[in-house]
């Protein structure tokens, strides 16, 4: 049976994909180093670890498998779920896929390699683009349809 696991800490979407898995009828983990309230319904469900480093990546990592769906921004999470079969969404409802990590991984370390690279630096890093109602809604039907082809 598929289960969904959050990397809870930092998503901006965890109450979409409790209505979500509740309507499809699929278990949720929200994985988080802690600060999250538990959901009272018994398809969501609540893993607190450690706060040490990568502590929510690894436990994710050991678990999620083939047919599970992943929801991270974090690429060596994301990678390391592909590796294990599991479908892995970013919380703006892009899909990380077999296909497209290795640019993805190579496009987060050239960025880390400029930014390390750059002498004048403050030490500011400049944000992404905020999220938008239009990541919500695209991540709510994408999620959506991977749980449709699922549950069906």
């Amino acid at each position: 049976m598929t289960v969904i696991y959050v990397d809870a800490d930092a998503c901006p979407v965890k109450s979409e994909i409790s209505t979500l898995a509740i309507r499809h009828g699929v278990r949720a983990m929200m994985v988080c180093n802690g600060g999250i309230r538990p959901d009272p319904h018994p398809l969501i469900d609540l893993a607190i670890v450690d706060d040490g480093p990568d502590a929510a990546d690894i436990w994710i990592a050991e678990r999620a498998g083939a047919g599970d769906i992943v929801v991270t921004n974090d690429i060596p999470l994301a990678a390391r779920c592909l590796e294990n079969k599991a479908d892995v969404i970013r919380p703006d409802g892009s899909l990380i896929t077999t296909a497209n990590i290795g640019a993805v991984l190579a496009t987060r370390d050239l960025m880390a390699d400029i930014r390390a690279s750059d002498p004048l630096s403050t030490g500011h890093q400049p944000r992404g683009k905020p999220f938008s109602k239009q990541d919500r809604g695209h991540f709510l039907q994408q999620m959506d349809q991977m749980l449709s082809r699922r549950t069906s």
